[in-house]
């Protein structure tokens, strides 16, 4: 089969695409045709080497993808070929034309669903569930704002966290990001490039309980000055370090979480997975996708996925 192959840690070009053998389902495992495997930007810093956990090289990249499965192992119960799924994860990497999984990682994909959208659920709606819900612990009537919007785990957030009852507000960073952000049902959004957004959100929202945060060494700052009483900053996402005064956090007993999907228990895996299933069925949750790239041009797609105006999810088509 078709695959992306990483042979050493480096720059985007070091993925390069090649034939790679293609083995039949063991016990406990299924076979997947790919039709779409989604980017995202935890695949580009293992990639690059910079993740503190990575694979063993050579590796095929990728966790999210969608398609058909076209064999089912011995003592798989539950699942048939040809059956339309979304992966939640992979045994051997999504960048490729085929890839072997446990059956935990296979989902169910409604027929409303097209396979790029499809693509686009295991890592941007998981982490926006487990932000929100899990460690973010958000209530309905609670105040919510989404750093970051446009981009896929962002209007996933926005989706989610509407869906349940929350007062929804948002930033993004062009206009046409920030339509995106009120179409997925934000109240209020907020351009994060202008000098004086903190202070214009703040006027039209008041103190908020939960932010959401994508670039916490950009906003964390920011962030803290922004939340009511014992609100709550969960970090999804960083590009580097920043220096904090320790007491931002005292006055208003604040709080900041970490958070990273795979460290998330079985349990919590579990309870994430059937909430998508329901919010996919119920039609909450539309993935949006922003680019499409042929699986040869993976390089491209990890440059672009880095962007700061990204409109969605990067899918690659094999």
């Amino acid at each position: 089969m078709r695959a992306i192959l990483v042979k050493q840690f480096g720059e985007p070009e070091v993925m390069q695409t090649g034939e790679v053998a293609s083995r039949p389902p063991g016990r406990g495992e299924l076979l997947v045709r790919i039709a779409a495997a989604g980017v995202n930007p935890v695949d580009t810093y293992i990639r690059a080497g910079t993740y503190p956990v990575l694979p063993k090289l050579p590796y095929i990249p990728g966790f999210d993808a969608a398609g058909c499965i076209e064999q089912v192992g011995e003592g798989v119960d539950g699942f048939r070929a040809g059956q339309r799924v979304w992966l939640s994860g992979a045994l051997t990497g999504t960048y490729a034309e085929y890839a072997l999984c446990r059956p935990d990682q296979v989902h169910p994909l409604p027929d409303h669903i097209g396979f790029e959208q499809g693509a686009a659920i295991g890592i941007p709606a998981g982490a926006a569930w487990r932000a929100l819900f899990i460690r973010g612990g958000a209530r309905p009537a609670e105040k919510v704002l989404v750093h970051g919007a446009s981009g896929a785990v962002g209007q996933t957030a926005v989706q989610l966290a509407a869906a349940a009852g929350l007062r929804v507000f948002g930033t993004a960073g062009t206009e046409a990001g920030r339509e995106l952000v009120r179409a997925a049902g934000a109240e209020a959004v907020f351009d994060h490039g202008a000098a004086d957004y903190a202070d214009r959100l703040a006027e039209t929202t008041g103190d908020v309980d939960l932010i959401i945060e994508m670039l916490a060494n950009v906003n964390l700052k920011r962030d803290l000055m922004l939340l009511a009483p014992r609100g709550r900053v969960v970090i999804v996402g960083s590009r580097g370090r920043i220096e904090l005064d320790p007491r931002l956090t005292m006055g208003k007993e604040t709080e900041i979480r970490g958070m990273s999907l795979f460290a998330a228990s079985d349990e919590e895996r579990r309870q994430t997975n059937a909430a998508l299933a329901a919010a996919l069925d119920s039609r909450v949750l539309q993935p949006r996708i922003s680019r499409q790239f042929p699986l040869d041009e993976a390089a491209a797609a990890h440059h672009a996925v880095l962007e700061t105006h990204t409109l969605g999810k990067i899918v690659l088509k094999p």
